[in-house]
């Protein structure tokens, strides 16, 4: 991700278990570069019970549609790790 993006934003997600957090963080790292546009980057990284998604960008819109779609793809991959719903 580049550092010269005007607008950033980190979405940190804890979990009860470093083991789920793994998992979540797994789920999610073949997503990093293949969302990402010209406006907007994203990373995923993983510390102990916590995956953070830090999203940058250009400007406020694609900050806002970059943060709406990294919390739908931590959404899901919470349900598809857990076979529940969101814990």
């Amino acid at each position: 991700m580049t550092a010269d993006r005007a607008h950033e934003t980190v979405l940190s997600f804890r979990y009860p278990s470093q083991r789920r957090a793994r998992l979540v963080g797994d789920a999610l790292e073949p997503e990093v570069g293949e969302i990402d546009d010209a406006r907007s980057a994203a990373t995923v990284s993983r510390d102990g019970d916590a995956v953070r998604v830090r999203v940058a960008a250009d400007d406020l819109v694609a900050l806002r549609a970059g943060i709406n779609s990294w919390s739908r793809l931590v959404e899901v991959a919470e349900r598809v790790g857990s076979g529940r719903g969101r814990q």
